[in-house]
């Protein structure tokens, strides 16, 4: 019996308790009463503002938000990579025959004039060989001299003739034999350049193909960079390209593409490029790593907006245009993003005010009030036209 009591009164207060916790959720969550009148219809006069309508802040106050106005700017369509700086040319040069350098005839990191003589070899004993070829040389055109004089008096033979003009033509190829072995003990440079810093020197006994020097064409650089196989319908020579580098912060260099490398590296589905810019202040230097900025395509009043204003929906991405005070919601189809802007291709017009800012408590309609205007955001950087530079293979 004592058992049934207890289980009586455990059951009592469970239900006075579920009883005063749904009286403290009433009174916790319910409206506050004010007084009742009737609701005026929509419209009528002495109506609230916003009274009525389906959306919007109680009582019909405007949400304060932030808004931007569509800006039209030229923007240009670019792709970057990563490139090294090549010279225009460059060569590393080697004696083709052996010998005791003799003289030096540059300095160090100087600039060079096509046909200089760089580094000369002891040519003792080519020049003898040369004197001595020039030697035979005259024996032999006095001999055919004298025999022409002859056969025309019918003195001797054709064949005597002949045989001198043979014995001429090899003391010729003997002479100018002399002279290219010669040639080969005086090292001149192939181009204009600047010469690298000798490793050489005067008395040093070289052999064939040793190094002696480096030389650059430097008056022009290459960059050679590699792109994705997505960009090859894009890609055409004479468009412009962009360079920047971490050893000059804050500088950019003009340049134009040159060529496509019509093999796709099948590794990394990439294609090779080269472009060139000139380099007559000698700011630069080959093999500099540098950032690359291909400009693929220039557009004119291309309309943008902040990111933020765009509100992605499951139909089509909308923003709230402000007009006469309230928020429009306006239906748009974007384009290519770019440093936090979209551009909108349609749904929008140039000076157009819209939301930045507080537009997910917005509905179409809503008075809003707008307590600040986002600061337009800087275009992309341009670039200039150049012209072309000549450019080595």
């Amino acid at each position: 019996m004592p058992l049934k009591n207890n289980r009586t009164l455990v059951l009592a207060v469970a239900v006075a308790g579920i009883c005063g916790l749904g009286y403290f959720a009433y009174t916790a969550f319910r409206e506050p009463a004010g007084p009742t009148s009737p609701a005026a219809p929509a419209g009528a006069p002495g109506a609230k503002p916003g009274a009525g309508a389906p959306a919007g802040p109680p009582g019909g106050f405007a949400l304060p938000v932030e808004t931007a106005r569509v800006a039209a700017i030229d923007l240009a369509l670019d792709a970057t990579a990563v490139g090294s700086l090549r010279s225009n040319e460059s060569v590393v040069l080697r004696p083709e025959t052996a010998g005791r350098i003799s003289s030096i005839n540059f300095k160090d990191g100087v600039a060079v004039a096509k046909g200089a003589l760089l580094v000369g070899l002891d040519a003792a004993m080519q020049s003898a060989e040369f004197e001595q070829a020039k030697a035979n040389l005259g024996l032999a055109l006095a001999n055919q001299k004298r025999n022409q004089e002859l056969f025309e008096k019918k003195f001797i033979s054709q064949q005597s003739l002949d045989n001198t003009g043979a014995a001429l033509k090899v003391q010729e190829a003997a002479v100018a034999l002399a002279q290219a072995k010669l040639d080969k003990m005086r090292i001149r440079a192939p181009f204009a350049g600047v010469v690298g810093i000798r490793n050489v020197s005067v008395g040093d006994y070289v052999k064939e193909g040793q190094e002696l020097i480096n030389l650059e064409d430097i008056n022009t650089l290459k960059i050679d960079f590699r792109l994705p196989e997505s960009y090859l319908g894009q890609l055409k020579p004479g468009q412009s390209v962009e360079i920047s580098t971490d050893a000059l912060p804050g500088q950019r260099f003009e340049a134009v593409l040159d060529a496509i490398n019509p093999l796709v590296d099948t590794n990394g589905r990439a294609i090779s490029c080269r472009a060139h810019l000139s380099n007559a202040d000698a700011k630069l230097r080959p093999g500099m790593f540098v950032r690359v900025r291909l400009i693929l395509e220039k557009r004119s009043n291309v309309l943008l907006i902040p990111e933020q204003a765009l509100i992605p929906d499951a139909k089509a991405p909308y923003v709230f245009r402000v007009s006469d005070g309230k928020a429009v919601r306006a239906v748009v189809k974007p384009g290519l993003r770019r440093n936090a802007q979209v551009e909108i291709v349609e749904g929008l017009s140039v000076g157009d005010e819209i939301v930045t800012a507080g537009q997910l408590k917005l509905r179409d309609g809503a008075p809003v009030k707008a307590i600040g205007e986002a600061a337009p955001a800087a275009p992309p950087p341009t670039v200039k036209p150049v012209a072309p530079v000549e450019s080595g293979k």
